[in-house]
């Protein structure tokens, strides 16, 4: 009888574990929660779900972050890519900076450290000029011009908390993220300098149309809590 108990004990525990694994059902809506990504792994991702088509010429990506990790420790903060591009990575690299490419070669950005306390980011870039800026809590960082003319390209797939090295694989430990996001929003166009402003403090801007924390849809995938954002 005891072997018997120990041999289910076992079974349930080995399929818990197991279905742990899987990745969750689609989603919607983050409202007041966070997400919570609370080791280093190689398996644990956000797939997230655009409202339109990723296909753009201008964009405004915002989200609040925070994290333990230390400043020489590459960190994967958005992902996005289709079959054979990185469309659209956001990076803190190894020496600190903060960076983004598009389809090849990156800009890079020396801004206020992100530590665990959390830190409004914000990024802006428009094909028509190339102007590209971070914005670190309501604070624009000066202008660099990056690929004017350049279009992303639609149809990928857009993950947090992991580098797809290849369409939804290659995923690395070392450039995974281990921290707090909350309240990722995007445009499909530039945000003024007051729109990001109000948006850092809380107050009420245009929802993203490509993406907004409220409505977004989204799949869990291994180990990444959702939690109240107290």
């Amino acid at each position: 009888m005891m072997v018997n108990t120990v041999r289910f004990a076992l079974v349930v525990v080995g399929v818990f574990g197991w279905s742990m694994m899987l990745p969750s059902a689609t989603q919607v809506g983050l409202s007041d929660k966070v997400l919570v990504f609370p080791y280093e792994t190689d398996f644990s991702f956000v797939s997230l779900i655009p409202q339109k088509e990723m296909g753009l010429r201008a964009f405004t990506l915002c989200m609040r972050v925070a994290t333990e990790l230390p400043e020489d420790r590459q960190i994967i903060l958005f992902a996005y890519r289709t079959a054979d591009y990185d469309e659209l990575n956001v990076w803190r690299e190894s020496d600190g900076r903060v960076s983004f490419y598009m389809s090849g070669d990156g800009i890079f950005f020396h801004l206020p450290p992100i530590t665990t306390f959390r830190t409004s980011l914000c990024l802006t870039w428009d094909s028509r000029t190339g102007l590209s800026a971070f914005w670190v809590d309501g604070k624009r960082s000066t202008y660099q011009v990056y690929k004017p003319g350049h279009s992303i390209r639609p149809k990928g797939s857009i993950l947090l908390g992991q580098d797809a090295d290849k369409h939804l694989g290659g995923l690395e430990a070392g450039q995974s993220f281990v921290g707090e996001m909350a309240d990722l929003n995007m445009w499909d166009f530039v945000l003024s300098r007051s729109m990001i402003q109000a948006w850092h403090y809380g107050h009420r801007v245009p929802k993203g149309n490509v993406f907004d924390w409220g409505t977004m849809e989204y799949e869990l995938n291994g180990n990444v809590m959702v939690v109240d954002d107290d």
